[in-house]
């Protein structure tokens, strides 16, 4: 899953500390849909694994309840989301390539994301992550919680079998995704991607997450 929603900026387009954000209204009210969800398909969860960043905890928190069910969640800083920079440092003509062009389908591993990490020092402390819980035999089903590149990331990953990020994979507040996956590298099959639990079609979106965002903070940069 991604976490639920949260207002990454003021109003008025000011930015709030990204690693700080709870979870807003939508977003809690998100995260019990999922819940709700595996409930109603009585699904199990062998484990619960977040990044530790408070919107990833208090989305599975509000899934595990709405559930039924009292799970201890294991911390892993190492899938944290991919780290921006200063954004007042990013020249105003470079900012809507500096939101975007991450997650375009023919970004290169030294992309930026906003100024900050590049797209290959993200999967290089994502990825050895994954291969370590496939190769665990401990769990059946497992529930990840974490952030939109970061599952853009794994799921390129385990697709393609590569050091990569696919473009046109958009992971909407509390999405879910489903994956089975075996003991080989190729074995894998995605069976559900960006599963929204309270807008199953999307029929109203058509902005992308980070066109979004953008948008938001644009409306401060033209102020200053």
């Amino acid at each position: 899953m991604r976490h639920g929603s949260v207002n990454y900026f003021e109003a008025d387009g000011r930015p709030l500390p990204p690693n700080d954000v709870p979870l807003n209204d939508a977003g809690i009210r998100q995260a019990v849909a999922a819940g709700t969800l595996f409930a109603q398909h009585k699904v199990e969860f062998d484990r619960v694994i977040v990044s530790g960043l408070p919107r990833t905890v208090q989305t599975a928190q509000h899934v595990m309840l709405a559930l039924g069910r009292a799970h201890p969640v294991e911390h892993r800083p190492r899938l944290e989301e991919i780290r921006s920079g200063k954004l007042g440092a990013i020249p105003v003509d470079e900012l809507r390539a500096s939101f975007t062009q991450v997650m375009d389908g023919t970004a290169g591993l030294d992309t930026r994301f906003l100024g900050g990490e590049t797209l290959g020092t993200m999967l290089d402390r994502v990825l050895p992550e994954i291969d370590q819980l496939r190769a665990d035999d401990t769990w059946d089903t497992l529930l990840l919680v974490l952030h939109g590149a970061v599952n853009r990331g794994i799921l390129s990953y385990l697709l393609s079998g590569e050091k990569r990020l696919l473009g046109g994979f958009e992971q909407s507040p509390a999405c879910i995704n489903v994956i089975d996956v075996g003991w080989e590298k190729r074995d894998v099959v995605l069976r559900t991607i960006n599963l929204s639990p309270t807008d199953w079609l999307q029929n109203d979106t058509r902005s992308t997450t980070m066109e979004m965002l953008f948008g938001e903070y644009a409306r401060h940069r033209q102020k200053v």
